[in-house]
This record gives structure tokens, C-alpha cells and sequence, in this order.
């Protein structure tokens, strides 16, 4: 598969190890990445205050609006100081690896306020996407997540797409694309808030209410 100009081939199981490295280098020196996920392309960092602003300044996006954390283990979970309720716990058990974020409670002096929501909580995945879920653990941390795009454009599902809208950051070095090919169009996934006494969806996508109902019947939202 042909890799898109300035992205590093990250398709094959070969290409994802070869590609490991230096793309952890990259997120050590604090800088962006893009990468593919089991949805969209997604743009992330390191989970530290310099990383998030870098992707906050590079996104342009309204510090108010946080990011979500990609995990690739349940310690990653517990080293942040989150905590997994019951019913949160019951959704992660039947769903992850999957396009499930759940929004968790605690965190409090380990996670960076720009990734805490209106509702106090902390959006986390584990993702089911084989090569970033390699890169997460050999990383040894969540890395964030947000969908690879310029506002009011649709976010990419191909690397190429990123190379062309973000010319300036790759040829500078603030960004590092991983091409992981043509991704399908799916569904975002669906996000549940376990912040509360009873889960609650707050964005519908590839898991239906009537699914997680199946697990947790008490969910909210939805219909």
C-alpha cells in the first residue's frame, strides 16, 4: 500500500514495529501525531500539560472542549487515578476493545484539566485498532484523541487527506502522520458518562443503547 507524501507506512504488521520508535521518539519530544483508529484518523499526544497544549494549539480547538484518552491496558486506567464504577466496569468488561468511550471519574493532580468534560469526568477508549493499540502499549501510556480534521471539514479517513491540510506542521516537525490506509466510514463511537448514579449516553454512535442495555439495563439516553 502506497503511503501518503511525509507519512510513515503503518499498514502491515512490519511497517506498525518499524514505525514504533521513532514515532514514540516523536511523542516523547511532545509533539502531534496523527494515526488511524478503528473510526476515523485521529490527531494525539503524550498526556502531559506540554503535549495537550501542543494539540490544543495545533487543532485550534476551544480549550473548553476536551480530548478523550486512548488506552491499550486497565493499569493504564488505575496509574491516572480513574476509577471504574460498577456499572462502568460491567460496559468495559463487554465492549473493549471497542468503539466505546466511557467518562470516568477521579483523576484529580494526575490528569491534565483540558482533558476533564463539563460533567467533571475523563473520556476514555481502549481501542480495538491493532497497530495503535501496539503503539499505546509500547508507549506504556494513554496517548489523547481527537479527530483529525480542520473545523467545519469532515475528519479524514485516509493520511493523505492529512498530508494535504497540514502541509506546514509536517514540514516542521510538529506533526507526524502514521498511514494507516483507507479506513471504511463507520460510526463514532458511542460515549456513556459513568460519572453519575446511572450511565448515561451522551453521544449515540457504534454501540446502541439497546446493546449496552443488554449489559447495564438501567443506561439513560438513547432511545
Amino acid at each position: 500500500m502506497t503511503a501518503a507524501p511525509r507519512a510513515t507506512p503503518f499498514w502491515s504488521p512490519g511497517e506498525i514495529e518499524a514505525a514504533i520508535a521513532g514515532t514514540i521518539a516523536h511523542l516523547h519530544a511532545r509533539q502531534v501525531l496523527a494515526y488511524p483508529t478503528e473510526t476515523v484518523y485521529g490527531f494525539g499526544g503524550g498526556a502531559d500539560r506540554e503535549s495537550v497544549g501542543n494539540l490544543i494549539a495545533l487543532k485550534g480547538r476551544p480549550p473548553n472542549k476536551p480530548f478523550l484518552l486512548i488506552v491499550g491496558s486497565s493499569d493504564m486506567i488505575t496509574r491516572l487515578g480513574l476509577r471504574l464504577t460498577s456499572y462502568a466496569a460491567q460496559l468495559a468488561a463487554r465492549f473493549w476493545p471497542g468503539p466505546l468511550t466511557l467518562v470516568l471519574p477521579g483523576g484529580e493532580n494526575r490528569v491534565p484539566d483540558q482533558l476533564r468534560g463539563p460533567e467533571g469526568g475523563v473520556a476514555v477508549r481502549w481501542t480495538p485498532h491493532p497497530g495503535l493499540a501496539r503503539l499505546v502499549r509500547a508507549y506504556g501510556d494513554p496517548i489523547t484523541s481527537t479527530s483529525a480534521n480542520r473545523p467545519g471539514v469532515h475528519p479524514a479517513t485516509n493520511a493523505h487527506e492529512i498530508a494535504e491540510q497540514w502541509k506546514d506542521a509536517i514540514g516542521r516537525g510538529a506533526l507526524h502522520v502514521l498511514d494507516g490506509g483507507q479506513l471504511s466510514p463507520s460510526e463514532p463511537s458511542t460515549v456513556v458518562d459513568c460519572t453519575g448514579r446511572r450511565p448515561r449516553v451522551i453521544r449515540p454512535g457504534a454501540i446502541s443503547a439497546a446493546e449496552l442495555r443488554a449489559s447495564v439495563p438501567d443506561v439513560i439516553g438513547d432511545t
